[in-house]
């Protein structure tokens, strides 16, 4: 059984599905996927991704501000107050996007900052975005003892360098369909090297399609697919992969068996 540790369920275009996000759902458990984390981008929408996934057993969510969602600052009394709530798993998606914002910098550090504060008070694990800001996220992690924490660099394409740093803070690292486009080499091979303790699996659904469904919208259903690549990359059966990654998301998050 698969655990897709990244997807954000309120974000799909429910036409494919009979606008129904129960066949989404039912979709994912015939392919094997037990639990999904459905992760917070906007302070905004929370309170409607948490309504529209809260009959769902198997469905976490996180609370947080996505990078790339940061004109304002980040208002850190209200992510708190939000995040405080027993179906709230995780803290983010947050971190820094260098690529696609680097306008936003100096906002983007500030919100990262917060809620690395957040997590720490209320002792819940971190989802971190990272992209083209390897020194300053690594930097802020440690200022702000994210390791006390933990967490997940999640959808992770940066060096075993970096993910080699993360894993010294207690972080895991969670792997997309990005490890199955043609061209990411490199990734697979940081793929190879992550501890058997210490790797996810992911779609980031409704974006990121893996190889063979790359061109249509993403699903937790196809988190599938992650696993077979990294079961041909780490020589490990798809088997292990599931048990390894699942295994890993209930030791991080605290889940019973």
């Amino acid at each position: 059984m698969y655990i897709d540790s990244h997807c954000h369920l309120d974000r799909l275009d429910l036409t494919d599905f009979d606008n129904q996000l129960d066949n989404v759902v039912a979709a994912a458990k015939q392919a094997g996927v037990e639990q999904m984390l459905c992760v917070s981008v906007t302070l905004d929408a929370f309170q409607s991704m948490a309504d529209k996934t809260a009959k769902y057993d198997n469905v976490q969510i996180s609370c947080g501000v996505h990078p790339l969602n940061q004109e304002d600052m980040v208002d850190e009394a209200r992510l708190e107050q939000l995040a405080d709530n027993e179906r709230v798993i995780a803290i983010g998606e947050t971190g820094l996007d260098y690529f696609y914002a680097p306008e936003t910098q100096e906002v983007q550090r500030d919100a990262f900052r917060k809620h690395i504060r957040v997590a720490r008070k209320l002792n819940k694990p971190i989802i971190i975005h990272t992209r083209d800001a390897v020194e300053d996220t690594l930097q802020i992690m440690r200022e702000e003892k994210a390791d006390e924490v933990g967490g997940i660099l999640h959808c992770f394409t940066e060096s075993w360098d970096m993910a080699e740093q993360a894993i010294a803070m207690g972080f895991y690292i969670s792997f997309s369909g990005i490890v199955t486009f043609k061209n990411a080499a490199a990734l697979r091979d940081v793929a190879s090297k992550v501890p058997d303790d210490r790797f996810m699996i992911e779609t980031d659904s409704p974006y990121l399609a893996p190889v063979p469904h790359r061109g249509k919208q993403n699903q937790p259903a196809y988190v599938v697919e992650v696993a077979k690549m990294l079961s041909d990359v780490r020589a490990q059966s798809v088997e292990e992969i599931a048990q390894l990654s699942s295994d890993n998301y209930r030791c991080l998050f605290k889940l019973a068996t």
